[in-house]
């Protein structure tokens, strides 16, 4: 059996460091201790004292910890997969949980994995970005195909766990609604992984998520190589899928655009790709001319219409969002940024950070069945979702376009505060007004800007 070797784990928290007094503040108000001070602008309260180390453990639980599913990176002619598996601390989910029911954030166990769901849910995913209509009246006869490396051999009832729980409808080889066979079809398929079964049950439990009337058909590569796996993507396209989500990249090369057309040029098929989980810079095959780049946001609950905000996932310099120019990959006729003479990277995006993570049933190679999960790996899925609900593109379309025609408009949500690392173009990894490379034109509220209409 051959397995995947884990990185160290990377810690993540969801307030940067603004001075000790910030932390502190913060930290309080995670412990259900913070001050008075947002109460009164004229009169000022004493702040009831804490002991540092009650301060220290509610600043310890506001972080939490990952590790990369698919290892390191690749080499040339590879890809990794984009899955963040959370490996401790207290979730944004587990945190709304636990306000909701009343109790301080600091008694939540700081554990992410364990034998309940600590991520986001389909119910929340759809509410996000404005789905609940479509995801119960579309999907029905349409399929989303799920290209990744290597074998889980949990995949099926590992679904079945996911979508029981969250009283989704069955989608089993029995009925014909979910399908596993290797990138040339047939039923060899390839060695398990542990690492990449994470991944697997992770896109699996995202495309069921957004769009749980539709058919998935797994396709399981014989490695990682980027042929294998476009090979992967040309049986997925060939077995009739509408939409083909990709969570996993590498390095760009100037072959890129040799794979483009054996692997990518699928008109008339939504194909998604992860942005990446490495911070500023492109990936391939995410600049991809003929795919939709998938950018991550860090995702909230919010007090506002909506219901809901957003901001670009960054954990630090080398730890985010995936964006930027290619140095290979020619721009398409649709985009009509000007600070990147080649392809832009990203179009859309969705939920990607860890710390505001998903639930994911996956019991292949885990110590336990629901771990939360981030990584553009999670946003990928979530796309090809939405481009399911929508409809079929366009038999000559390339469905990347679909959101500039909706640019600016309430079909999409501008994501505008935050950014993936250092760059000389400002809007190549910074979010603000309109496009940007972390965010592209933004997050999915409901279909319009994903359909051919």
């Amino acid at each position: 059996m051959r397995t995947s070797s884990l990185e160290s784990p990377h810690t993540h928290g969801r307030w940067r460091r603004v001075g000790s007094a910030a932390v502190t503040v913060a930290a309080l108000a995670l412990a259900g201790l913070g001050t008075a001070a947002h109460a009164s602008a004229v009169t000022p309260t004493v702040p009831t004292p804490v002991s540092t180390k009650t301060i220290a453990a509610a600043v310890a639980r506001a972080h939490v910890q990952y590790t990369r599913q698919c290892g390191d990176t690749p080499k040339k002619g590879y890809a990794a997969c984009h899955a963040l598996r959370v490996t401790s601390g207290t979730t944004a989910f587990q945190e709304e949980q636990a306000a909701k029911k009343g109790v301080a954030p600091l008694t939540v166990k700081p554990n992410a994995a364990s034998d309940s769901p600590t991520g986001y849910g389909p119910s929340d995913l759809q509410s996000a970005y404005g789905l609940a209509s479509a995801a119960s009246s579309s999907g029905s006869g349409r399929t989303i195909a799920i290209v990744d490396a290597y074998d889980d051999p949990n995949a099926e009832s590992d679904l079945a766990a996911y979508r029981s729980n969250y009283g989704l409808s069955d989608c089993t080889s029995s009925n014909g609604c979910f399908t596993k066979v290797a990138q040339d079809g047939s039923a060899n398929l390839p060695t398990a992984d542990s690492g990449w079964a994470g991944e697997i049950s992770l896109d699996l439990d995202m495309a069921s998520a957004i769009c749980p009337n539709c058919n998935i058909t797994l396709v399981e590569a014989n490695s990682s190589s980027m042929d294998d796996l476009g090979t992967a993507v040309n049986e997925a396209v060939s077995l009739g899928a509408t939409s083909v989500s990709n969570s996993y990249g590498g390095s760009e090369d100037s072959t890129d655009t040799t794979y483009d057309s054996e692997y990518f040029n699928h008109p008339g098929v939504a194909i998604t790709v992860s942005a990446g989980d490495s911070g500023y810079g492109a990936e391939y095959p995410a600049t991809s001319q003929y795919v939709t780049a998938v950018g991550g946001t860090s995702l909230s609950t919010s007090s506002d219409s909506r219901g809901w905000s957003e901001s670009v996932w960054n954990t630090s310099s080398t730890e985010g969002t995936g964006s930027g120019c290619s140095a290979y990959d020619p721009k398409p006729s649709w985009q009509t940024d000007t600070g990147c003479s080649n392809r832009m990277e990203a179009d859309v995006s969705a939920v990607a950070d860890p710390a505001t993570g998903v639930s994911v049933y996956d019991t292949y190679g885990t110590s336990s069945s629901w771990n939360t999960y981030g990584g553009t790996s999670a946003s990928s899925p979530i796309i090809a979702g939405v481009y399911a609900l929508a409809g079929s593109p366009g038999s000559g379309d390339y469905p990347a376009q679909y959101p500039y025609g909706k640019a600016g408009t309430s079909a999409l949500n501008d994501v505008t505060s935050g950014s993936n690392g250092t760059c000389d173009t400002d809007y190549f990894c910074t979010a603000g007004t309109g496009y940007d490379g972390p965010t592209g034109w933004g997050t999915p509220e409901g279909v319009s800007a994903f359909s051919a209409g």
